[in-house]
């Protein structure tokens, strides 16, 4: 439990959405974080970042002797926290509403935050102060009292008012709101809060206990229904469906784009400045997050991503058809500025917003684009004309640039170079794009590609390979080690079994592992390190944690060489890394606390693919036929 004013870790925190917008609650039941009305909107409660500036909703029974537990409802992202004492114990169940939308078959979206509190044993004292601070704590707002509801109206901006509806009493003190309440076992309270609706002001309206139950009913009805297509039966079900359930939450369900992670600003080393703003969506991330829904059956979101990415391709000479990352919605403007009115996480800082690497050249991005086009006619639908004509027009481009230098997988901000982990994806663009048309006897130049893909592939193994360290290095003629090699054997690059793999695989266990965690590069070499000095590599200051999708890639590297019960006891390992509820942020610390922006989709998805293969090498099934 933190003091009044402090920090809750992150991986105290569960996450509640309606593939529009995330509230972060804690397991002390505030809502600490929350994007209003959509994931990439300015802030109204960033407690996580600054508990004294940055806004929070706070709901807390008075219990003596009080312990907490927080749960997910099976199946669904509807949050449960308990708190438990010898003389009482209350439940506060918090959702986002998934309601139908007019019978047009896709999800509407409920515009409020419900807190369904409820008492199970003894007489129990609630306190509540909803304190909303808009624009990332730098809009000042004027809230009063309407009808059954506290208004909070931010003055000067565009910023949505928003609506405090209860079935209790609720006071205004110094622009928030306040309440006290009694419940008895048995008897139940409802709070809302979300955008302020004209409609909506009769007394009563947002809270009719009907339309709250049937919200409740439809939404978890929503996520049971949409779990239950999932194909995998296999060891690690339940963790599996929590990482699907994440990785839907944070789809768009109004643009088909899935974003990074919900949070911005999270800090990969406390106190450092690698604090960076995930709630845009990455070619990268929902490529392979498209991967690892079609290995769960779930084929509906690579139709919707499908679509979205066919409005984002374009000419450009410069940095490609494609950028590196978009909004949601498909802008392509991402300036980023640091934020003065939030301290940071554990004063990390600066605290940033927007992101600066949306102008990068990242020619990685299209062989995970193309890998993903590749799997979705293998598994789903065939390619259109006007389709294929789009892709040509990709790999042209591709073809007069795979040369270039770039700043990769890792967006370094140290100057481009000549990196594997995009050579190695410029040569997926040219091989998946050989499949699919020699499968679905598409029209187009093979030969030409053919040509250059085997021209990448001796390139790799010629400037790449570092035969002092006998593994392949993160830079062309480097001496540095890279776990974004890793993904070598699972792009079907390299036999999981070649010689020059196994002692790559080895290096790496020497060099960038600490038991199950695995770190994607060493960011200050210890022969350099200088007390605020920028690294070599990335050109930041300080360190990072272990990166945890490498982490499970390198469990999933271990199970295609047939290293099936180390890379077992290593995966379970690193599900004890998890946080109460199943959740992960991008990277873990020394210590075990979760670092960076949560709940992190890149993370979620390279745990799909790792305890889906696993579980089928476990069980002796053919893999022949993956990818």
């Amino acid at each position: 439990m933190r003091k009044p004013g402090g920090f809750q870790p992150i991986e105290n925190y569960g996450a509640i959405g309606n593939m529009r917008s995330i509230a972060l609650v804690s397991i002390e039941g505030s809502i600490d974080f929350l994007c209003f009305p959509h994931f990439d909107s300015p802030t109204i409660f960033a407690a996580l970042l600054d508990p004294a500036r940055g806004g929070s909703f706070t709901l807390r029974p008075e219990l003596e002797g009080m312990r907490t537990k927080q749960m997910y409802l099976p199946d669904t992202n509807i949050l449960l926290t308990r708190f438990l004492s010898d003389s009482g114990v209350a439940e506060v169940t918090d959702f986002m509403p998934v309601v139908a939308n007019g019978g047009k078959g896709k999800p509407g979206y409920g515009h409020h935050i419900i807190r369904m509190v409820r008492v199970v044993k003894g007489q129990v004292r609630f306190t509540m102060r909803c304190a909303p601070r808009f624009d990332y704590g730098r809009a000042v707002h004027r809230a009063h009292k309407m009808s059954d509801a506290i208004c909070f109206d931010p003055r000067g901006s565009d910023l949505p008012a928003m609506a405090l509806h209860a079935t209790f009493p609720l006071h205004l003190a110094g622009g928030d709101a306040h309440a006290t309440f009694k419940l008895n076992a048995g008897e139940t309270a409802m709070i809302a809060f979300g955008q302020l609706d004209e409609e909506e002001t009769t007394p009563g309206a947002v809270l009719e206990h009907e339309r709250v139950e049937q919200h409740f009913r439809e939404t978890s009805q929503f996520w049971r229904n949409w779990i239950a297509q999932s194909r995998y039966t296999g060891r690690w079900r339940e963790m599996v469906n929590r990482s699907a359930l994440v990785l839907k939450m944070l789809c768009s369900a109004e643009h088909g784009s899935l974003i990074a992670a919900a949070t911005f600003g999270l800090p990969e080393h406390l106190g450092g400045e690698r604090n960076w703003d995930y709630r845009y969506t990455w070619l990268r991330d929902s490529s392979f997050s498209m991967y690892a829904f079609m290995r769960l059956g779930l084929t509906d979101e690579m139709r919707a991503f499908a679509h979205w990415i066919r409005e984002r391709i374009r000419d450009d000479a410069v940095h490609g058809p494609l950028q590196v990352m978009y909004r949601a919605n498909g802008d392509r403007k991402l300036n980023e500025i640091k934020l003065e009115s939030l301290c940071g996480y554990h004063g990390s800082r600066p605290v940033r917003i927007g992101n600066a690497a949306y102008k990068q050249l990242q020619l990685d991005i299209y062989g995970e684009l193309m890998d993903a086009v590749y799997l979705a006619n293998k598994y789903g639908d065939g390619l259109s004309y006007d389709g294929l004509h789009s892709l040509q027009r990709i790999l042209d481009w591709l073809a007069k640039n795979w040369k270039r230098a770039d700043e990769g997988i890792w967006e370094v901000r140290g100057g481009r170079r000549h990196f594997l982990h995009s050579r190695l994806m410029c040569w997926v663009a040219f091989d998946r794009m050989i499949r699919l048309s020699e499968k679905r006897s598409l029209a187009g130049p093979i030969d030409k590609w053919r040509q250059i893909r085997d021209t990448i592939y001796q390139d790799i193994f010629k400037n790449y390979w570092n035969p002092k360290l006998n593994a392949f290095v993160q830079s062309r003629g480097g001496s540095r080690l890279d776990a974004a090699v890793l993904l070598m054997p699972l792009m079907r690059f390299v036999s999981p079994v070649d010689r020059r793999w196994l002692s790559t695989l080895d290096a790496i266990e020497k060099t960038l592992t600490e038991d199950a965690l695995v770190y994607r590069y060493d960011p200050e070499p210890k022969s350099r390190r200088r007390k605020g000095a920028r690294s070599p590599v990335d050109g930041l200051r300080g360190a990072e944690g272990s990166f945890t999708a490498c982490s499970f890639w390198f469990v999933e590297c271990l199970a295609r060489a047939h290293q099936t019960e180390k890379a077992r006891l290593l995966f379970d390992k690193m599900l004890g890394y998890a946080n109460h509820l199943g959740l992960y942020s991008e990277q873990v610390g020394s210590g075990g606390e979760h670092l960076g922006n949560f709940p992190q989709a890149f993370t979620h998805l390279a745990l799909i693919s790792a305890a889906t293969y696993l579980d089928r090498a476990l069980s002796g099934a053919d893999h022949s036929t993956w990818r």
